[in-house]
């Protein structure tokens, strides 16, 4: 199973970060590999809520639907998929650091991708992945950042 985890330090309140990532349709503008994303309903997010999106992966598109397994505002934030062709949990933390936010993003996807480029693509798809998600921060950063107000 193709794991991925990395870190940044956003000069933002551990709040502001957590309620900014926990907007589905925020994803796009900062998840490259994500095509689009909306919340399912208009309560607040809490445990169960759903969201759909379609994610860009190695030049494919998947759909996919997820819900929040845990939610703990403003430290952690998780969701697995629960439609789609794509096995995945997904953990957020927020962690106050030297005046901002330690964010990690953390994610488990199948063996394959369900089997979508197989299990000898694993590296690759890792790989890719790992670059894509490493400049996603880099943009989730830039935009906290230069629009204190977001």
């Amino acid at each position: 199973m193709p794991i991925i985890e990395e870190s940044v330090f956003i000069s933002r309140k551990p709040e502001d970060v957590f309620d900014y990532v926990n907007k589905a349709e925020n994803l796009p503008a900062w998840d490259s590999s994500i095509v689009r994303a909306g919340q399912i309903g208009s309560d607040p997010v809490k445990l169960g809520t759903r969201a759909r999106g379609t994610s860009k992966i190695l030049g494919r598109n998947f759909d996919w639907t997820t819900e929040v397994t845990e939610f703990e505002s403003p430290h952690r934030l998780a969701y697995k998929s629960v439609e789609g062709k794509l096995g995945f949990t997904l953990t957020n933390t927020f962690e106050s650091a030297d005046g901002g936010t330690r964010f990690t993003y953390h994610v488990d996807a199948a063996s394959g991708l369900g089997g979508i480029f197989g299990r000898l693509g694993d590296p690759l798809v890792q790989k890719a992945q790992a670059r894509t998600v490493r400049a996603n921060l880099e943009t989730l950063t830039e935009i906290l950042t230069e629009h204190p107000r977001d």
